[in-house]
């Protein structure tokens, strides 16, 4: 009876091991960082067409081109992971206004985002 009991401890330990490596490796799909920045072709130009457009308009205190062009840690990564999710269309035009607004909480962040979505109509599909 203890060996079935041990038999049995042991697969669930190594079950239980099993699924934390995937998890912690990033092999169990989105299971890590769901949201990550994503890195395809397109959204590169679409960068640089918010730069060459808009990149005088700021978010909070923030110039675009500073955003976009100079990595800064979280103001450029969460810029650049929203403008990503906008340009593929994993978030829509409100979610995008709404989370930017959020995230540099200032009350002169409509020109900026204005802008962005201008360019969005004027960019080639991803």
């Amino acid at each position: 009876m203890h060996v079935i009991d041990n038999t049995r401890a042991r697969l669930s330990v190594a079950l239980l091991t099993g699924a934390a490596i995937l998890t912690i490796s990033g092999c169990g799909g989105d299971l890590v960082a769901p949201d990550s920045v994503v890195e395809k072709p397109g959204v590169e130009a679409f960068y640089n067409q918010i730069v060459a457009a808009c990149g005088h308009h700021s978010l909070g205190n923030q110039p675009l081109n500073y955003l976009i062009n100079v990595s800064n840690g979280d103001d450029n990564d969460y810029f650049l992971d929203e403008t990503s999710k906008l340009y593929f269309g994993r978030i829509d035009r409100s979610t995008y206004a709404t989370d930017l607004n959020g995230f540099f909480p200032t009350d002169t962040n409509t020109p900026a985002i204005n802008c962005i979505l201008a360019q969005l109509d004027q960019a080639p599909p991803p």
